[in-house]
């Protein structure tokens, strides 16, 4: 878990770049209706979350650098009993100084009373438009009933620039106990995947699978970092398919990309196997080529390279994979030129990862691919998706999907691979699923 002492740190690291004369706003996510008087699970906005480590709705961070009576200002819900029998706990503003380490707190009713009063002093103000429109209206609103008051000569904020600019810079480099916490997730997602595979049987339906990911998760105490993918046959080529409701079929691949969230931060790990727990050729030798990619491109997740590498190794075994099963036709190095590898296989071969699954970080810096350093945490998942019907392709590799995706530490020196764990070559796999089912 991430301790309160990180989140301070994080928090004065944040108002040393502000400087002083700045006041940072940010926001939680609201609650969110699923169906009438019924809420979706809250889960708090990672920006929020990554400076206060509170759980709670309805709450908005304040940092003010250098103000006397305190930088960290928390406003919050106020502890109420009889609300709190009927929908839980709340630290209320007494729990947000003493246990949050907040230097004071509000309920979050006053927030109109008390924010403008901290806008007039300042000349910046760090706030991300568009993220949370509501709340959007009220910012504005603020200002301009400061700059009404101008004439009498108060102080008015002159510059609005987005806290992204420097929150998302320091979520792309993860601490020590980030990756920590990061790689318990990863260890998590592979214990899903590794009792999804001993579980798979033919004529079981996706559900029933997506339902012993879900048990390692929550007997871990995590939830599903996002909607679990998992589809066979011809579903393994749709790319970000979710219904997860059709009967497996003897003969088909299955392929999951599943991962666990633990303490807001994200695994992603993808595995494709057998549903019958024996690869046939056509299978094997397109995932083959699928491993050898992903091996090439892990390779080049290291300090120096730019973030594009990965890419391009992955694509160059891919082409040429492709090309030595007849499924491409041509040299390739003009097949790669001109990008014929996209109709099989059509996204990059990773993202950055932390506590959103594609996580914050800018991909390119002044118009060129950004180096990668070490503390980066990115996904790298090559992948071969060929849809039934495919023009010019033989019929043995129709309804083929496959992707195989882990989760790297850019290190100082070899990538460390957190979702290792996951069996991945044709031999484990089909040892694992031999095994047989796992314990209740």
């Amino acid at each position: 878990m991430i301790t309160l002492k990180e989140f301070a740190r994080r928090r004065k690291q944040l108002m040393r770049m502000m400087g002083k004369g700045s006041i940072a706003i940010i926001p939680t996510s609201a609650e969110c209706i699923r169906n009438r008087d019924v809420e979706f699970p809250f889960r708090a906005d990672s920006d929020f979350y990554y400076l206060t480590g509170f759980r709670e709705p309805d709450a908005v961070a304040v940092l003010a650098p250098g103000r006397k009576h305190g930088e960290y200002l928390l406003f919050c819900r106020e502890s109420e009993p009889a609300m709190e029998t009927w929908t839980g706990r709340r630290a209320g503003t007494q729990g947000a100084v003493d246990t949050f380490c907040a230097d004071d707190a509000f309920p979050v009713s006053d927030i109109g009373e008390i924010l403008p009063g901290l806008l007039e002093s300042c000349d910046r103000v760090y706030y991300t438009m568009g993220a949370h429109p509501d709340f959007d209206k009220r910012v504005i609103d603020w200002v301009s009933q400061i700059r009404q008051g101008a004439r009498a000569g108060l102080r008015t904020p002159d510059r609005f620039i987005s806290i992204e600019h420097l929150l998302h810079d320091m979520r792309l480099y993860k601490s020590r106990s980030e990756v920590r916490v990061m790689r318990t997730a990863a260890r998590v997602a592979c214990r899903g995947h590794l009792r999804a595979m001993q579980a798979c049987r033919p004529e079981m339906t996706e559900y029933e699978i997506e339902a012993e990911l879900l048990h390692e998760f929550r007997r871990a105490g995590m939830v599903p970092a996002y909607p679990s993918i998992v589809g066979s046959g011809e579903n393994g080529c749709i790319l970000h398919y979710t219904e997860n409701r059709d009967r497996m079929r003897d003969g088909d691949l299955l392929l999951i990309d599943a991962g666990a969230e633990y303490d807001c931060y994200a695994s992603d790990v993808t595995r494709t196997f057998p549903v019958n727990g024996r690869f046939s050729l056509a299978q094997k030798a397109l995932y083959e080529v699928v491993l050898a990619a992903q091996a090439a491109a892990i390779k080049q997740v290291r300090p120096g390279n730019h973030w594009n590498a990965p890419h391009v190794a992955s694509v160059k075994v891919l082409t040429r994979g492709l090309v030595k099963l007849g499924i491409l036709k041509g040299k390739p190095a003009a097949l790669i030129k001109k990008e014929a590898y996209r109709r099989f296989y059509m996204h990059r071969t990773g993202h950055w990862l932390g506590m959103d699954v594609h996580d914050v970080g800018d991909y390119k810096v002044g118009g060129e691919w950004r180096e990668l350093e070490p503390g980066m945490v990115l996904t790298v998942e090559p992948g071969i998706y060929i849809a039934p019907g495919s023009r010019g392709v033989a019929k043995k590799w129709w309804g083929i999907g496959i992707r195989i995706e882990d989760d790297v530490l850019v290190t100082k020196d070899e990538p460390d691979v957190l979702s290792k764990a996951a069996p991945k070559t044709v031999a484990d796999i089909e040892a694992v699923m031999a095994a047989g089912r796992p314990a209740a």
